[in-house]
C-alpha cells in the first residue's frame, strides 16, 4: 500500500478519534478537492434547471423550489451524488471510527438560498433508528465558507454521551423549519458555530445535538452535501426508505 493510499484509509490520528469520541464530531479541513465540488454543484444544478417537465421523478419539485428545497438521497439515482458519498477520505474516517467499513444509507443536498430557514437543535437518531446504533453523519461544505450569516452549522459538544432526548414541537418558527422536532432538556445556550470552508467535512455522532439557523445573507447561499452512514453490519428496521445499504468501495 502506498503512503497516498494509507493516507486515505486511515486519515485519523489517535488524538483526533480521542476528540470524536470526547465531543461527539471532528472537522476534517479540505476533505474534498473545490474543483471537484465546482463540478459537483453544476452537476447539482443542472439536475434541476431543465424543463420541469422533463425533469426525473425524483428530483421534482415546484417551479418556485426547484433551487431551494432539498434534493432527498440523490445517490439512489445518481451515478455522482453516490459516488460523493463514497469519497476514500470518507470511508477512511469512518473505518477509524465506527472499527469496521460503513455503508451509506441517506444523502441530501442542501441549497439553503438566502432568507431560508435553519432547522431547530436535534439528534440524528430521533429521525433515524438504526440498530446497533452506529450511525455517523458527513456533511460537506460546498461554499467558499459557511458561517453564522449565511446559516452554519451549531453544535454542542459533548451532547452525545446524553442518550436519546425528548424532542417536542419548534418553539422559534422565525428561526427554524416548523416541520422537524426539536430536542428538549438540554442548555442550547452552550451551543457552539461551526465554521466551514469549501471542502471542508464535518463528521459527528448520531446523538450529538446540532441544529442550523435562517441564512442571514443577502445573497450568500448555504449548499452542503450531507450523507448518513451506518456500520456494514447494522440495519435501520424501522425506515423503509432507508432499507438499501450502499457499499464504501
Amino acid at each position: 500500500m502506498n503512503g497516498v493510499q494509507s493516507e486515505l484509509l486511515t486519515p485519523l490520528s489517535e488524538d483526533q478519534i480521542k476528540q470524536y469520541h470526547e465531543d461527539g464530531y471532528i472537522l476534517i479541513k479540505k476533505g474534498c478537492s473545490g474543483d471537484l465540488i465546482d463540478v459537483f454543484n453544476r452537476h447539482i444544478y443542472d439536475i434541476r434547471s431543465g424543463p420541469m417537465e422533463e425533469m426525473a421523478e425524483w428530483a421534482r419539485t415546484t417551479e418556485r423550489a426547484r433551487f431551494s428545497t432539498r434534493l432527498f438521497n440523490p445517490h439512489k439515482h445518481d451515478g455522482f451524488s453516490r459516488q460523493m458519498m463514497k469519497l476514500p477520505i470518507v470511508r477512511g474516517v469512518l473505518a477509524q471510527l465506527m472499527g469496521r467499513e460503513a455503508a451509506g444509507v441517506q444523502s441530501m443536498f442542501f441549497y439553503k438560498e438566502p432568507g431560508s430557514h435553519g432547522q431547530a437543535a436535534h439528534q440524528d437518531f430521533y429521525y433515524i433508528k438504526n440498530d446497533p446504533m452506529t450511525m455517523i453523519a458527513a456533511w460537506i461544505a460546498m461554499e467558499e465558507r459557511v458561517d453564522e450569516e449565511n446559516g452554519c452549522l451549531w453544535v454542542i459538544p459533548g451532547t452525545h454521551k446524553l442518550g436519546l432526548l425528548p424532542h417536542g414541537k419548534v418553539k422559534n418558527l422565525d428561526e427554524h423549519e416548523q416541520w422537524t422536532d426539536e430536542t428538549e432538556g438540554v442548555d442550547l445556550s452552550k451551543e457552539i458555530p461551526v465554521i466551514m470552508e469549501k471542502g471542508d467535512i464535518l463528521f459527528f455522532h448520531e446523538l450529538l445535538i446540532h441544529s442550523s439557523n435562517r441564512n442571514r445573507s443577502v445573497d450568500r447561499w448555504r449548499r452542503s452535501y450531507v450523507c448518513h452512514y451506518i456500520r456494514e453490519d447494522a440495519s435501520i428496521p424501522d425506515r423503509k426508505d432507508l432499507t438499501v445499504k450502499y457499499p464504501l468501495d
